[in-house]
Formats: structure tokens, C-alpha cells, sequence
């Protein structure tokens, strides 16, 4: 069925395409050609113009074949932009089963592997007249600047984004892997405001923001909080000369968890190292945080597992479960109401130049978002 050597020819002709995330223009217009040469209606979305990168989010429809529409419509969804350094991506096969670039960039399999499988997949459907209902295929762009590009739809959601089923093809592991659950994220920004005056003559009519910041940190708890729940300090930037008693101190940071209550209670935790250190030493704390996307959380009992896991086994892989502490856009479709999970890919040592792609895990995508389509008209 799976075509092995049109799938590595897809593969290596989309990472040959600049696609550095911010700049997608080139490969957004690529995909809408080839989707739109495979008989899909190409949408693009207008959030181009809100995250300010290259290409909107595509969602590409491939309708339900005759007498089948009343058969659940499952999205699948990849990013379509890369990682740095993605410029002039040069392949290479090796004789070992592996797909890596020249040494000097990344390889860009995360997540050109999951378009390829997609592209694959649609044409085995096609050949072999596969019964099926709707299909979604949604590229996002922007994944890899923070999924601002399913951040941006998400606030309003086009009307074609309905489906029953939704797999993101963009999990670390090897095929057969299902990431059933990942936190919500907290952005977190923190100023503390002192009072400047010289270091030398007078600084005890000074306030260090710095000695309040540092005095506030080592009160939060970070790292990891528990199995469920983690907190970091990004950045921390303030004062300049050494004879003033710096005036101001901006905190950069973030917060993490798969349960809401306790994602609520470190952030709490957080602002009140920031009020009472500040009230102490007679400073002002501005605490503000923004959730960027939300969580999600399944077992195997429920629908959208036990469809990928039923895939699974149908082409011979063993499917498992894991936890991952990292998002993806697998939260947003979550989040706009699609049950997602996000799939293991099979890439190794993404977002380095030591990158590769095994053939092997390349052919089992495809033959996995084949299978769920089965499954799926199965029910």
C-alpha cells in the first residue's frame, strides 16, 4: 500500500524548502499547490496577520467518498514551520535506513515527517478507493515560535474545524507511542520596583529591586513541584552601573501543570514570594500571568486512544501511553472542543544538526493516519 520510496522523494522534497518558523511563505504556498494537486479544498486562515509570520494556518479538506458522509470526519494536524539553523536544508539517505542533513542544519522531520505521511496517506486512499468520511488536514504555522498559529485560530475557530477525532502527528518516541496527556502553560511576567540612589553616598535611601528579586526567587518553589507540575525562571534583567541602587527588575517566567487547581496554586505561590519580599523591604511587585494554551488529559478507555491504539496494532506496532511535559498544538485543537492526542513521529535529535529521520518510522506515520482512517469508518 504505503509507497516507500514516493514517501522518502515527498520527504525530502519538503525539507529542501526554507521554512524557518516566522518565515513560511515559501513552504505555505508549496503546501496549498500540493494539497490542492491531491483534489483537497485548501483553506488558508487570516492569522497571518495577528502573529505576523509568513502563512496562516491551512486546513485542507479531503470530503467523505460517496455514501459515506454520515462517517466520523477525523483531523489530522502538523506544523509546517522549522526550528533554526533551516536554511538550505541539504538530505541525505544513508545506507543505514536513516535521513539526515548535511551536518550544518537541522533536518526539519519535525514535523515534515507528519506532512509527508499525511501527503502519503491521501494518495494510498485514493488508489485504493478506501471508504472514508471527512478528512481534515490542518498545517499550522508558527508552531515553533510558541503554536502561535493554533493560538491565533483558536480564538476563532474557522467554521470547517469540526471533526470527532483529532491526531496531531508531532510526539517524540518511536511509532506507537500516544502522548494522551500535556499541561497547560502559564507565561509569567514579574517587575519589581525599587528606589535608585547613589551606591556610594546614600544608598540606604535606596531600595535594590535586584536584592528583592533575588529575596522573592528563592522563595517560589521551581523546578519540578511534583509528577504533574513544573516552574521555571526564564530571564531575570535589570540595573546597569554599580554606583546606583537599581531601580527595577523584570522576571521572565513560566509555570506548567496537567491539573488546572495545581497549575492555580503555584502561580499563587509565585505572587506571593513577589508581594511579601516586595513589602518587606518597601518595593512594589507587579505580577502578571496569561495561560497560553490549556491542558488535556485521556486514558485508554477513552475514544480518540482507543481508535490510534486499535490503528496500531493493525499495522503491527504496540501501541503505549505517556505523559509529556511539553505542548503542543494537540492543546489547541483540545482546546477548541476536537478530542486530540499527539503521536509519536519516530524523529531523533530534533532541533539539532545531529537530526535524523528513520525510513522505517517514516513509513509507519503513514501507514498509522491510513489506519485510523479505516478504523474510524469501521464505526
Amino acid at each position: 500500500m504505503i509507497q516507500q520510496n514516493r514517501l522518502v522523494d515527498q520527504f525530502l522534497q519538503l525539507v529542501r524548502i526554507d521554512s524557518e518558523t516566522k518565515y513560511e511563505q515559501q513552504i505555505g504556498q508549496a503546501l496549498k499547490t500540493l494539497f490542492g494537486e491531491l483534489g483537497l479544498t485548501v483553506f488558508e486562515d487570516d492569522t497571518a496577520a495577528v502573529t505576523g509570520h509568513g502563512s496562516g494556518n491551512l486546513i485542507c479538506t479531503l470530503e467523505a467518498t460517496p455514501g459515506n458522509e454520515n462517517l466520523p470526519t477525523v483531523l489530522f494536524t502538523c506544523h509546517m514551520d522549522t526550528v533554526t539553523p533551516g536554511k538550505g536544508i541539504k538530505p541525505q539517505v544513508g545506507d543505514d535506513g536513516y535521513i539526515r542533513s548535511d551536518g550544518t542544519t537541522i533536518l526539519g522531520s519535525d514535523d515534515k515527517a507528519g506532512i509527508a505521511a499525511m501527503v502519503e496517506a491521501i494518495r494510498v486512499l485514493k488508489e485504493q478507493s478506501i471508504p472514508h468520511g471527512k478528512l481534515l488536514f490542518v498545517i499550522t504555522a508558527g508552531e515553533e515560535s510558541g503554536l502561535l498559529g493554533s493560538r491565533a485560530m483558536a480564538k476563532q475557530p474557522p467554521k470547517q474545524l469540526a471533526a470527532k477525532y483529532g491526531y496531531a502527528l508531532d510526539s517524540n518516541g518511536s511509532v506507537g507511542q500516544i502522548a494522551v496527556a500535556a499541561p497547560t502553560q502559564a507565561r509569567i511576567q514579574i517587575t519589581i520596583k525599587g528606589r535608585s540612589a547613589h551606591a556610594g553616598v546614600n544608598p540606604e535611601d535606596g531600595v535594590s529591586a535586584i536584592q528583592v528579586a533575588s529575596k522573592a526567587i528563592s522563595r517560589m518553589p521551581l523546578g519540578r513541584i511534583d509528577f504533574e507540575t513544573t516552574a521555571n525562571i526564564g530571564s531575570f534583567a535589570g540595573g546597569g552601573a554599580t554606583n546606583i541602587v537599581c531601580e527595577r527588575v523584570d522576571i521572565a517566567a513560566e509555570a506548567r501543570s496537567r491539573e488546572q487547581s495545581k497549575l492555580d496554586r503555584q502561580l499563587e505561590a509565585m505572587r506571593q514570594a513577589c508581594e511579601s519580599a516586595a513589602e518587606e523591604m518597601g518595593a512594589k511587585a507587579e505580577f502578571v500571568s496569561e495561560i497560553i494554551y490549556p491542558a488535556y488529559k485521556y486514558d485508554e478507555s477513552a475514544p480518540v486512544v482507543k481508535l490510534a491504539m486499535k490503528a496500531l496494532e493493525s499495522i503491527g506496532r504496540k501501541p503505549s501511553t505517556f505523559h509529556t511535559g511539553g505542548g503542543s498544538d494537540a492543546n489547541m485543537f483540545n482546546g477548541m472542543g476536537i478530542p486530540t492526542v499527539n503521536l509519536a513521529v519516530g524523529y531523533e535529535n530534533i532541533h539539532t544538526t545531529e537530526e535524523r529521520m528513520p525510513i522505517s518510522e517514516l513509513k509507519a506515520v503513514a501507514e498509522l493516519v491510513v489506519a485510523i482512517v479505516k478504523e474510524a469508518a469501521n464505526e
